[in-house]
């Protein structure tokens, strides 16, 4: 049966979140409100992938998330991303942002100053470095640190209701086993963004001769991400 998704709180360019303790238990399933299907609302649902550092981009993280989303709720997003550049004023068009990639980087001021307007104005992202590279991790981190120097990503449990709003995920898989988590950036309460240190991109389904090139990549990504996605658009 198909879970209702209630999109009425996308407000503007952004989405309101309330944020629920990063160790709470998972909250009781709802039937919600069926969305409107008007242009407003299609425009919303579009899923931003970043190009940043200059020219820097993914063309490995899987789009099929979003046809899942489609399939298991009433939520009706874009099936293809949309490229946006970090450094201009169109990423305030949409909700959802994905940020991967491999090797080292360093974002741009401009860059900096746009991705901490859009996380502190509503919009959420979903970041992930491809093939568990090493090197774009340290990367990330140290940009987040410059943005956010009284920040911290903080850890999700798996109680936590993100990894229950579609479906009910108990563990993380990784493709050559071991443990991992996933980490959580709150800015006034309220979760704005998603990491993942081993990688959320299901390279398996992106195509284009996309491997995780001997990552350890999370093998269930595809429903983590639908559980990302539809956990932004309703808290």
């Amino acid at each position: 049966m198909k879970k209702y998704i209630l999109l009425s709180l996308l407000v503007l360019v952004g989405v309101i979140f309330i944020q629920i303790p990063l160790n709470a238990a998972p909250a009781e399933k709802k039937q919600l409100p069926k969305a409107a299907k008007d242009d407003t609302d299609k425009d919303l649902l579009q899923c931003a992938n970043l190009i940043y550092a200059g020219s820097k981009s993914s063309v490995c993280f899987s789009e099929k998330f979003l046809s899942t989303i489609t399939k298991e709720t009433n939520c009706q997003p874009q099936q293809k991303f949309t490229q946006v550049r970090l450094a201009k004023d169109d990423m305030f068009k949409f909700p959802f942002a994905i940020m991967t990639g491999e090797g080292a980087f360093k974002l741009l001021e401009k860059e900096r100053q746009v991705l901490k307007s859009y996380l502190t104005r509503g919009g959420f992202l979903l970041a992930s470095a491809g093939c568990s590279s090493k090197e774009w991790d340290r990367s990330f981190r140290q940009e987040i640190l410059k943005i956010f120097p009284d920040k911290k990503m903080q850890n999700i449990t798996l109680a936590h209701p993100i990894f229950h709003s579609v479906f009910d995920i108990s563990q993380i898989k990784l493709k050559k086993g071991g443990k991992t988590h996933l980490e959580g950036l709150v800015i006034d309460g309220k979760i704005v963004m998603i990491y993942s240190s081993e990688g959320l991109n299901d390279t398996g389904n992106s195509g284009k001769n996309c491997c995780c090139c001997g990552g350890n990549e999370i093998k269930n990504s595809q429903e983590i991400n639908v559980n990302i996605f539809t956990y932004a658009l309703t808290h």
